[in-house]
C-alpha cells in the first residue's frame, strides 16, 4: 500500500480537530489604543492558510501571525478575497513596517508585500485600519492572553 494512504488513513479519524491546536481562549492584541480580537497562526498550516477565502472581516477583528523566529518576512494575497493592512513587529512587537491597503491577488503570479525590516509577529487586519487608528513605526502591539506553543 503506498505511504501516503497509509498516512491519509491514519489522518481520517482525526477529522479537523488535528488541522490545528484549538485556542483555550480569545485572543486581543491592542495597537495605538485600538483593540482587536484576533485569530491565530502559530504553525506552518495556519500561517500558509491565514485569512484566505474569507469574504469579509469587521473592523474590530485580525490575524496575528506568529513566528518561532525574527527574520524578514514577506506576505502574498493568494486566494486573499479582502484587502488587508499587514503590518510587521519585530520580537519586541514594535511595528517595523506595514503594508497598507493591500489589494487581493485576481492572477498568478501574486505580488509579495515584505517587510522593511526582521519580524517575528504579523497583523492582518481590514484595509484602511492602520490609517483610521493612526498607526505609525515604533508602535507597540500588547497582546493580551498567551500566544501558546509556536512552530
Amino acid at each position: 500500500m503506498p505511504k501516503f494512504l497509509i498516512a491519509a488513513l491514519l489522518l481520517l479519524p482525526c477529522g479537523h480537530a488535528c488541522a490545528a491546536p484549538a485556542q483555550a481562549a480569545p485572543l486581543a492584541v491592542t495597537l495605538h489604543g485600538q483593540r482587536f480580537a484576533v485569530e491565530l497562526a502559530t504553525n506552518e498550516a495556519a500561517r500558509e492558510r491565514g485569512l484566505m477565502m474569507r469574504t469579509s472581516l469587521t473592523p474590530d477583528r485580525g490575524m496575528l501571525f506568529v513566528f518561532p523566529d525574527t527574520a524578514p518576512r514577506g506576505f502574498w494575497m493568494k486566494n486573499t478575497l479582502i484587502p488587508l493592512d499587514i503590518l510587521y513587529f519585530d520580537a519586541q512587537r514594535r511595528l517595523v513596517s506595514a503594508q497598507l491597503d493591500v489589494p487581493p491577488c485576481k492572477a498568478d503570479p501574486c505580488a509579495i508585500y515584505p517587510s522593511a525590516g526582521p519580524a517575528r509577529y504579523v497583523l492582518e487586519l481590514s484595509a484602511g485600519t492602520a490609517k483610521r487608528i493612526g498607526v505609525r513605526d515604533g508602535d507597540v502591539l500588547a497582546i493580551e492572553g498567551s500566544v501558546g506553543a509556536v512552530d
